[in-house]
C-alpha cells in the first residue's frame, strides 16, 4: 500500500494540499483514500438523524448505508485510539493513501511550511520520522528546518503529486 503523509502545524495548509492532491490523483485515474487525524472531539453524525439517535441510545457501532455510500461510526469508549496501521487495515484496495496527521508514525511525509504563519514556520522535532520533503509558499532553506531534503512549491500541486508518485516508483 502506498502511504504518504502531509504534516505540519495548525493553519499551515495541510488540508488544502490534501484536497488538491486527491483531485490531482483522481483526475489521473488513480484511486485515493485519506486518513485524517483529529486532536479534538469531532462528530460526523448530526442530531435528528436516525443513526445519531442509534448512537446516542448506546450503540457502539453504527453503519449507515445507501446506494451511493456507506459509513461506519465506531465509539471508542474506553479503548485506546487506533494506530495508523490498524486504520490502514480497514481500507479497501487503493492506489495511494494520503495521511493528514499521524506525525510520529514512520511513513514518508511532506511537511507544509508557511513562513508567514508564525506557528507553521517551526521545524518538526527531531523525533518526527519520515519527512522527505517540504512544501512552502515561499522560498526556504530546508537546513533551517533541520532536514536536508527537497523544497517543493506549495502552490504547485502537479509538482508535489509527481514527487509523491516518483517516491513510490523508486
Amino acid at each position: 500500500m502506498n502511504v504518504f503523509g502531509i504534516t505540519g502545524w495548525k493553519n499551515s495548509g495541510k488540508t488544502g494540499l490534501v484536497v488538491r492532491l486527491v483531485e490531482h490523483f483522481d483526475a489521473q485515474g488513480l484511486t485515493v483514500a485519506t486518513i485524517k487525524h483529529a486532536h479534538h472531539d469531532f462528530d460526523i453524525d448530526v442530531p435528528g438523524t436516525d443513526s445519531y439517535r442509534h448512537r446516542k441510545a448506546g450503540a457502539q457501532e453504527v453503519i449507515v448505508v445507501s446506494n451511493l455510500r456507506w459509513a461506519m461510526i465506531h465509539e471508542t469508549l474506553d479503548e485506546p485510539e487506533p494506530g495508523l496501521e490498524q486504520l490502514l487495515a480497514k481500507l479497501g484496495k487503493v492506489d495511494i493513501v494520503l495521511v493528514e496527521g499521524y506525525k510520529v508514525e514512520g511513513h514518508p511525509k511532506i511537511q507544509v511550511i508557511r513562513p508567514s504563519e508564525a506557528k507553521s514556520n517551526q521545524p518538526m522535532p527531531e523525533n518526527i520520522p519520515g519527512i522527505v520533503a517540504f512544501a512552502s509558499d515561499q522560498s526556504i532553506n530546508s537546513a533551517d528546518y533541520g532536514r536536508d531534503c527537497p523544497v517543493l512549491d506549495l502552490n504547485n500541486t502537479r509538482q508535489i503529486g509527481n514527487f509523491i508518485l516518483d517516491f513510490f516508483a523508486d
